[in-house]
């Protein structure tokens, strides 16, 4: 059973729609046919999930597409935090004057590393928590439309693609595609990521 920490967005985010419970709104296979919803309900059913909420490798459906509940409006101080963090002086990113006067935007653009990470940092609460070993890279990494202070994100994973490892009997590779969305519905970023997931524990595994 999910616990009620699980549930509920953390911090000052929230969620675009209720989720009463989050085994509720994890896979939409987006086929809007009666065979498809059974075959969402049924891959629902025998979901198993780690104590922190994220899933196995062996639950991941590939095709699924899993609309996260959390959202988060950025902002200034996200914009000049992360920038100092990772010592660039980009002046798109921290200085307002340079960008009404000399770009095209008329206002700081938010680093697009910040946003990599922010959409993927939304999708680990559905999906890897406690469950992942670690990344193994990501891919096709794009833009395609301007962040700016202000503006709300809300993002979606499909699964792309899986299979066994073949150095672990214990573990498998996910191909995750990221996107993630602001306010209006504007695709602003997208990364197809690899992570190395842990198969469920065995009764050989699990700790007494």
């Amino acid at each position: 059973m999910v616990s009620e920490a699980l549930r509920t967005p953390l911090g000052s985010l929230t969620p675009r729609f209720p989720l009463p419970s989050r085994r509720i709104a994890l896979y939409d296979f987006r086929a809007g046919s009666a065979a498809g919803d059974a075959k969402a309900e049924a891959s629902m059913a025998d979901v198993m999930r780690h104590k922190r909420g994220g899933i196995y490798f062996e639950d991941f459906q590939v095709g699924a597409v899993i609309e996260h509940g959390l959202t988060r409006t950025v902002t200034q101080m996200d914009n000049m935090l992360f920038s100092n963090m990772t010592l660039n002086p980009q002046p798109l990113h921290i200085d307002a004057h340079f960008c009404a006067t000399e770009t095209e935007w008329g206002k700081p653009l938010m680093n697009s590393l910040f946003t990599l990470g922010l959409m993927i940092g939304i999708s680990v609460n559905d999906t890897t928590v406690g469950t992942t070993i670690g990344n193994l890279g990501m891919t096709d990494v794009a833009f395609p439309a301007p962040l700016f202070e202000g503006d709300t994100v809300n993002c979606t994973t499909e699964i792309v693609a899986k299979r066994e490892s073949r150095s672990r009997p214990d573990a498998g590779i996910v191909d995750f595609l990221h996107k993630a969305y602001k306010q209006d519905g504007t695709l602003v970023a997208q990364c197809r990521r690899q992570a190395f997931m842990r198969k469920r524990p065995t009764p050989a595994t699990v700790a007494v």
